[in-house]
């Protein structure tokens, strides 16, 4: 739903944005700001400011920055409508109805209904852990060494040894078969008619990152096939787009995510303190579920089973969160099969030291390749360089690349130009990754850098137009909003300008005009250039030159695209550069005060 752009503002001036955080994050006052240790990244220094006065938060550290809204969609997973209902309601400000189409309700009333039986189902099964008839499942997590605290907050429950147990519970509660049907928590045939589809298991709540409970995983007590049950796909679950323990992970200190197998090995390393972990649920990481990561961290350790098919999978994964813009690192846990058996076996520290001793992805899909060649047989040893060389091909990136082909170069003694010759007669047959841009890389890398210095002037512009009082009103007769050449940043100008001419300057409000998450991201950093400068006069030739950087840019660009019979244009663009020119040349001077 929309929200009007005086209603969205109302509530975010109703939720101080210090008051909001410091739910969060500890905040500590230096001068103007509040600064914390940011909730985004792991850091040990606090470099997360929190300005009152501008109503926005930053971290100098990873870059993340916005509003009161930006904040709760991030920190929460929250889209923007979400973050708007919660920060409304924390401020008692009523929203207006969404209108639905009948169709659209009726979907929105059965996902809540459904979503409503899940939160049941897990109470149910907690209760039949901890009371009469759930001794053996209880005794089963006390013997695999869980706490009172552990089974509490992963909401560990018991469905049990009779299959209609939970189905009379909610027929009591007064739900429809047709409904209990759609939870996929029940099964029906012929027979039977309708029963429960998890009996005489230990149930492990399956939450999304709301917390909201959507489906279940249930671990058979005795010899029961099969050993793990999970809940089929429904309204509210999709079993690839979601993983078991990222509802406490996201919100890990730590810098990465850890990545393992089943529902114990997330349980117990929580348990001992690697509250980063979580685990796919019942099938192969997907690339929906990499993508989900990669909300979260730039980095995953892979810690599978170290058997066969612990292996097999880390080869299946890697790629994907290669693809996704993730790191990977490959954990070797031998000779313990799986990470409850190291803790129980050598402790947490020992488990931390492991972890550190990671194998790089790549380089581990390097070493499964090398166990197929005899690389003592010169025939072997050909074979396998050319499938390394072909394997680095997957790199798009030169500067990537050629790190790679160093690391594999020095790690089998192989001579690093003999090995980077083969690269590029493979490249050079065909085997070249799309998008190389050997060719022309050089022009192409200058127009990069020199295109980046201009943007990088254009935010240091946009942060002096907010933190230098009067300094809009004066910039006026230099520059434009149409000078600015990247369209984020000349939004942001226009309404920077907007607000000028009616007499407030608010960059927290036009935050609000970026609802996706990226583009508020990007929005908020430019009001958090940096530049060390001391004098006066140090700041006022910054400024010339950063003025000189834009007008540069925005005649350039201008020259590129002007039709040829625009004339007007052409004289706006001569008159233009001669300004520049004076500029330059200090001919005018700029009467604008940092003080």
């Amino acid at each position: 739903m929309r929200y009007s752009e005086d209603l969205i503002e109302e509530i975010r001036t109703r939720n101080d944005i210090v008051d909001v955080i410091s739910g969060y994050v500890k905040l500590k006052r230096k001068g103007s700001s509040w600064f914390g240790l940011c909730p985004f990244h792991n850091e040990k220094s606090a470099s997360f400011s929190v300005s009152p006065d501008k109503q926005m938060y930053y971290c100098f550290g990873c870059g993340a920055g916005g509003n009161v809204f930006t904040f709760i969609m991030e920190y929460e997973n929250f889209s923007f409508v979400e973050a708007v209902q919660f920060l409304a309601e924390r401020a008692g400000i009523e929203l207006p109805k969404e209108e639905y189409s009948k169709e659209a309700r009726e979907e929105a009333d059965l996902k809540s209904q459904v979503l409503k039986i899940h939160k049941e189902a897990a109470r149910f099964y907690f209760y039949q852990l901890t009371n009469r008839g759930g001794e053996k499942a209880l005794q089963y997590l006390q013997g695999r060494e869980l706490s009172r605290e552990t089974i509490i907050k992963f909401g560990l429950g018991y469905a049990a040894k009779y299959s209609s147990v939970l189905y009379r519970y909610m027929k009591e509660k007064g739900y429809s078969d047709e409904l209990l049907i759609q939870t996929g928590l029940f099964n029906q045939d012929e027979k039977r008619g309708m029963y429960d589809k998890f009996w005489n298991r230990v149930m492990f709540p399956i939450m999304d990152v709301n917390n909201r409970v959507i489906g279940f995983g249930g671990r058979v007590m005795g010899d029961g096939k099969p050993k793990y049950l999970n809940s089929p796909e429904t309204k509210i679950f999709d079993k690839s787009r979601n993983l078991y323990g990222l509802n406490f992970a996201r919100t890990s200190r730590k810098k990465n995510l850890i990545a393992c197998e089943g529902y114990m090995d997330v349980i117990a390393m929580h348990q001992a303190g690697f509250d980063n972990a979580v685990a796919s649920l019942g099938t192969a990481l997907t690339s929906a579920q990499a993508s989900l990561m990669k909300r979260y961290t730039d980095e995953v350790l892979l810690l599978y089973d170290s058997d066969e098919a612990g292996r097999k999978a880390a080869l299946r994964a890697i790629p994907l969160l290669r693809r996704a813009g993730l790191s990977q690192k490959v954990i070797d846990l031998s000779p313990y099969k799986d990470p409850d058996e190291f803790i129980k076996a050598e402790g947490a520290e020992a488990f931390a030291e492991r972890l550190k001793e990671g194998r790089n992805g790549f380089l581990f899909q390097i070493d499964v390749q090398q166990k197929n060649y005899d690389l003592k047989d010169p025939q072997g040893q050909t074979d396998f360089f050319h499938q390394a060389a072909a394997m680095l091909l997957e790199f798009e990136d030169e500067i990537e690349r050629n790190s790679y082909l160093k690391a594999v170069a020095m790690e089998y003694h192989v001579e690093e130009t003999m090995l980077k010759r083969l690269v590029n007669k493979l490249a050079a047959g065909g085997m070249a990754p799309r998008n190389n841009q050997t060719p022309r890389q050089t022009e192409e890398k200058r127009v990069r850098e020199k295109k980046n210095g201009y943007e990088t002037a254009q935010k240091l512009m946009i942060t002096w137009m907010v933190n230098v009082p009067g300094i809009l009103g004066e910039l006026s007769s230099y520059l434009k909003p149409e000078d600015f050449t990247n369209p984020l940043y000349r939004r942001v100008v226009e309404m920077l300008m907007k607000q000028q001419e009616e007499g407030e300057v608010s960059p927290a409000r036009i935050l609000n005009s970026f609802p996706d998450g990226e583009e508020q991201k990007e929005a908020a950093s430019l009001f958090h250039s940096r530049i060390q400068l001391e004098s006066e006069s140090e700041k006022r030739q910054a400024l010339t030159d950063v003025i000189c950087r834009i007008k540069e840019a925005s005649i350039a660009w201008r020259t590129e695209h002007l039709e040829p019979s625009d004339m007007k244009g052409l004289m706006e663009i001569m008159e233009d550069k001669k300004k520049l020119e004076d500029l330059k040349g200090r001919k005018v001077q700029l009467h604008i005060s940092f003080d």
